[in-house]
């Protein structure tokens, strides 16, 4: 089954952009995902082709219809999870994107301007999401960040079957640091536990730094991480599971 990709966008001419090269670009010419991009103009009625209107009691900037926006949707969707790419929506997740992967595709709505009219959401079942706390022009740009991470995990794309388990966030921790050759740049040198040989040892070191460095670096992901082992983000066991 290939993974489509349908996207509703103002600028079709921004897809597949950097999802046509590397890995993602070679999995899309080998047909093992599918990128259609739909301008939300064509579902426009008017002689304008107009897809936005100024806000209701007044403000700066302009609004996207739910008429037009919602014409867009049931014209292109094909059973495959709605998402509109927005500040207001959820965090997305790596545990999202990994269930996203594993469907049929998804179809995704890129806003502009000051976003959507909400009624869009009442009346259409739409998932927001949002990948930071930060604003962008317009949804195009998430929506190719939540597709590359979605591609890179379908069967076939990456060269190594193994080679996303333990990145950051597969487990609930940032990834352990990497290194490779020159043995020794500018004074710096590996760490000598990596080439020691010892896997056991290897692989101790590679856990404790991920937790360091979760912990140092993303305390809300450790507080997280913490809770699901039972223990507090100090590292110790809750009174629950001790008992």
């Amino acid at each position: 089954m290939t993974f489509s990709a349908q996207i509703l966008t103002l600028y079709p001419e921004m897809f597949p952009g950097p999802l046509g090269q590397s890995l993602a670009g070679r999995a899309l010419a080998e047909g093992l995902w599918s990128c259609e991009a739909t301008n939300i103009r064509d579902f426009a009625t008017d002689r304008h082709r107009s897809v936005d209107d100024t806000p209701a009691g007044g403000g700066p900037g302009m609004v996207l219809r739910a008429d037009v926006v919602a014409a867009a949707i049931d014209g292109v969707a094909n059973g495959t999870p709605v998402l509109a790419m927005t500040p207001r929506g959820r965090s997305l997740t790596q545990d999202r994107v990994r269930a996203l992967a594993s469907g049929p595709g998804v179809t995704i709505l890129c806003g502009r301007f000051e976003g959507f009219d909400e009624r869009l959401f009442e009346g259409r079942a739409i998932e927001e999401v949002s990948i930071g706390d930060y604003i962008l022009s317009g949804g195009e740009t998430a929506a190719l960040v939540l597709l590359d991470a979605c591609v890179r995990l379908l069967p076939g794309v990456m060269g190594a079957a193994l080679s996303g388990d333990d990145e950051s966030f597969e487990s609930g921790l940032l990834e352990h640091p990497h290194y490779t050759r020159p043995p020794v740049w500018e004074g710096k040198a590996i760490p000598e536990v990596l080439r020691s040989g010892d896997h056991a040892k290897i692989a101790a070191w590679r856990s404790e730094r991920s937790e360091m460095d979760t912990r140092s670096r993303r305390p809300d992901l450790w507080e997280r991480y913490s809770s699901a082992r039972g223990q507090s983000p100090s590292g110790a066991r809750t009174r629950k599971q001790d008992e």
